[in-house]
């Protein structure tokens, strides 16, 4: 597996954010997701608005996981804690570990929530192919918007599987492309992979629905849902370039081109952003 390290990208919002910038703050100092909405013209391209929908993507998650109060659950790939908020503000009596590689990101996590009464919260550093808890721990694993930077999605699952009691689920949101674009997101990674670890780290959104499917019978789930909810989360796109273009100078300049990709792909209908639920056998 390739050696596990924090995006860079979220090393550089963490600078930003310790400075200071109040817009990075509301725009990704809480959340590192994109947001949903019921409609797509509904979005009106500002930052109180995406932050709404951020949470409102959380909730999205917990539906389709059949989350209730009472339940012990981790947020794997937790970032600066914003999932773990949402959960502990959503249900009562509920029992919250969020997990992530990196100290910074967890530093602001444990500064930020702070478990509501009735549920306790607490964050963990190690690595979500590799977790440091025993087996049939939780009830349910959540990986928000994670999953295409861990090493290995068949260990992550595996690991997932091993630390669920039965019938626990797994929930994630992750961009899956058609099958057919696979391969050329492949031969894109030849080409400029170098490039883009140097801005997001390990990145692998190479995994088609297909995959998906295939990976939970190997790994003993049963799927739940397959939400295609690309159409919903379309007005990131706005918000994210906006604030870009204003705040990073030529960094900004190098990312940019990498969103613009993927929101060409997505707006193609090559590439969806999905959520997918199972049940632990």
């Amino acid at each position: 597996m390739p050696p596990v390290h924090a995006p860079p990208y979220a090393r550089v919002i963490l600078e930003h954010l310790r400075g200071g910038d109040f817009d990075l703050s509301r725009l990704f100092g809480r959340h590192i997701h994109w947001g949903w909405w019921e409609r797509a013209q509904d979005g009106d391209g500002t930052l109180p608005d995406f932050e709404a929908a951020a949470d409102r993507m959380c909730h999205r998650l917990f539906e389709a996981g059949g989350l209730r109060d009472g339940m012990s659950v981790l947020d794997a790939g937790c970032g600066f804690g914003g999932t773990t908020a949402a959960l502990d503000a959503r249900f009562q009596g509920v029992s919250l570990t969020g997990l992530n590689i990196d100290a910074g990101q967890l530093e602001r996590a444990r500064e930020q929530v702070r478990a509501s009464p009735g549920n306790t919260v607490s964050f963990v550093e190690g690595d979500a192919c590799a977790m440091p808890f025993p087996d049939a721990s939780f009830d349910a694993v959540l990986a928000v918007e994670c999953i295409f930077h861990f090493p290995d999605r068949q260990r992550f699952f595996e690991e997932a599987r091993r630390v669920l009691r039965p019938g626990g689920r797994l929930i994630v949101s992750d961009f899956v492309p058609r099958r057919a674009f696979a391969p050329v997101l492949a031969a894109q990674d030849v080409l400029f992979g170098a490039y883009q670890r140097r801005i997001s780290g390990h990145v692998d959104i190479r995994y088609p629905l297909e995959r998906y499917r295939a990976l939970a019978r190997r790994t003993g789930f049963a799927p739940l849902a397959e939400q295609d909810i690309t159409a919903n989360t379309l007005p990131t796109y706005t918000v994210v370039r906006r604030l870009m273009t204003r705040r990073f100078g030529t960094q900004a300049a190098l990312s940019l081109s990498g969103l613009l990709t993927l929101e060409l792909v997505t707006r193609l209908g090559l590439l969806r952003y999905m959520i997918l639920s199972y049940s632990r056998h």
